[in-house]
C-alpha cells in the first residue's frame, strides 16, 4: 500500500481500507452483529454487539497482522517476521504468517498466561520468554530484528497495521447501516484509528467514541498536548488496551477523527465483562468489554443506534475467575466480611444462623483461632457471601451488627 505520512495527508486512505478488506476475504471472518436486549433498554435504542471475540485467533488482531505480513517484499518475507506481544498480537502473526509461509518469532513476557502461549505455538511461531513486562519483551524482539534481518510486525504503529484493522469498521456500516455510535476501546489506538478512518470517510455524521482503562489512558493527555505523550506504570486488567503512548501513526487518525475519548475503571470493566457472559452469552476479555463499560456507566451519552465493538476474547481463565468475583462484588453479589467473635463451643454455629436469617450464602469460611492481634477469647472469622445487590448486602451487615458481632472489613 502506498501512503504519505506527512501531517497534512492521512497515513491510512478508505482505498487502503477496502484493499486490506479484498486481501482479507476467506482469512478473516465477517463476525456476527448480535443485538442487546438489556443494554438497548438502559440506552432507549438499540444497541448491537460487533463479535470480533469470534474472530480467529480469538480477536480483531489477525486482520492488521495477515495485510502487513502479506504486503512484505520476497526478501522480507524470506527474511521472516518477529513481533512483541502478552496475547492477541502474538496469535494474529503467528497464525497470519502460517498462512502466508513465513518463518515468526514471536516475544511473549515470562508471566504470559500459558493459554496464550500454547496457541501462539500451536499457530506456528516460535515463542521465545523474555522480560517481565512487555516493554522488555519489546525490546527483546527489537533487538532481534537488528541483529537477523527479521521484520518486525508492530502491533498498532503502521499503516498497514490501521488498514486491517479499519475492515471491521467497513463491516460495521454492512451489517448495520443505521448506525449512529461506534463504541471502540482504544490502546495503542490502530483499532479505533483504523474504524474511524473507514466509517468517517463514508458516514461522517456517525459518532466514534473511544475507550480507555482510566489507569492506562494515555489518550486524554496526548489529545491535550497535540502529540503522544507516555503514561507511566500503565495498570489494569485491561492488557489488550494496557499501552502507555499512543502510536504516532495512529494517533494522527485519532486526534482527526474520533469524536471522544471515555475511560472506564476496573469496577466498570469486571461489570461489564459480567453482563457480556451473563446477558449475551459471550466470552470477553477485559479490554473488550470496555466498550460496554462505558455503555453502563454513562447510557444517557450514546445516540442510538449504537454498536459496541467486542475486540477479544482471549481471557485467561484464571484472570476470568477474579473478574467475575470482583464484577459480582461490584454489583453486590458478592461479600467479603471479616469479624471477631467470642471464642467458645457453638459460637461458629451461632453466627452461621444469623446469616441463615438474612438468607446470605456462605461460600468460604476462615477461622482464626491463635493470633497475637487476638484476645485470649477472641476468634476471627472471615466470610465470603454471595448476596443479592448492594441492599442485601447492607441488610447483612446491619443483621451481624445487631447480633452484636464487630466487623472489621
Amino acid at each position: 500500500m502506498s501512503y504519505s505520512t506527512a501531517d497534512s495527508l492521512p497515513p491510512v486512505t478508505l482505498d487502503d481500507v477496502r484493499g486490506a478488506q479484498k486481501m482479507l476475504t476467506g482469512v478473516a471472518r465477517v463476525t456476527a452483529m448480535e443485538g442487546s436486549r438489556h443494554l438497548s433498554q438502559l440506552v432507549g435504542a438499540p444497541v448491537h454487539f460487533k463479535c470480533e471475540n469470534l474472530q480467529r485467533t480469538g480477536s480483531f488482531k489477525l486482520r492488521g497482522a495477515y495485510v502487513r505480513i502479506a504486503g512484505l517484499l520476497p526478501e522480507e518475507r524470506a527474511a521472516g517476521v518477529v513481533a512483541a506481544s502478552a496475547g492477541n498480537h502474538a496469535q494474529g502473526v503467528a497464525l497470519a504468517s502460517s498462512l502466508l509461509g513465513v518463518g515468526s518469532t514471536v516475544f511473549m513476557p515470562k508471566g504470559a498466561p500459558l493459554p496464550k502461549i500454547s496457541a501462539t505455538r500451536d499457530y506456528g511461531a516460535e515463542v521465545r520468554l523474555h522480560g517481565q513486562v512487555v516493554d522488555e519483551t519489546l525490546a527483546a524482539a527489537q533487538e532481534y530484528a537488528a541483529e537477523t534481518g527479521a521484520v518486525f510486525i508492530h502491533p498498532f504503529d503502521h499503516p498497514d497495521i490501521i488498514a486491517g484493522q479499519g475492515t471491521v469498521g467497513l463491516e460495521i456500516l454492512e451489517q448495520c447501516p443505521e448506525v449512529r455510535t461506534i463504541v471502540v476501546g482504544v490502546g495503542g489506538g490502530g483499532l479505533a484509528a483504523g474504524v474511524a478512518m473507514a466509517v468517517k470517510t463514508l458516514r461522517p455524521d456517525v459518532r466514534i467514541v473511544g475507550v480507555q482503562a482510566a489507569g492506562a489512558a494515555a489518550y486524554p493527555p496526548s489529545l491535550a498536548a497535540g502529540h503522544p505523550v507516555a503514561v507511566d506504570n500503565p495498570v489494569t486488567m485491561a492488557d489488550g488496551i494496557k499501552v502507555g503512548r499512543p502510536g504516532d501513526v495512529p494517533f494522527q487518525l485519532v486526534r482527526d477523527l474520533v469524536d471522544e475519548v471515555r475511560t472506564v475503571t476496573e469496577d466498570e470493566i469486571a461489570t461489564a465483562l459480567l453482563l457480556c457472559l451473563e446477558r449475551a452469552k459471550l466470552v470477553v476479555e477485559p479490554a473488550g468489554a470496555s466498550p460496554v463499560a462505558a455503555l453502563l456507566s454513562d447510557p444517557g451519552a450514546f445516540e442510538g443506534p449504537v454498536v459496541a465493538l467486542l475486540s477479544g476474547g482471549n481471557v485467561d481463565p484464571v484472570l476470568l475467575q477474579r473478574v467475575l468475583r470482583h464484577g459480582m462484588a461490584a454489583q453486590g453479589r458478592y461479600l467479603a466480611v471479616r469479624l471477631r467473635l467470642t471464642d467458645r463451643p457453638g459460637a461458629l454455629a451461632t453466627l452461621l444462623g444469623v446469616l441463615s436469617v438474612v438468607d446470605a450464602n456462605v461460600l468460604d469460611v476462615s477461622h482464626v483461632r491463635t493470633d497475637p492481634r487476638l484476645g485470649l477469647t477472641e476468634a476471627e472469622v472471615e466470610l465470603h457471601l454471595e448476596t443479592k445487590g448492594r441492599t442485601h448486602c447492607a441488610e447483612v451487615g446491619q443483621a451481624l451488627r445487631e447480633a452484636g458481632y464487630t466487623v472489621i472489613g
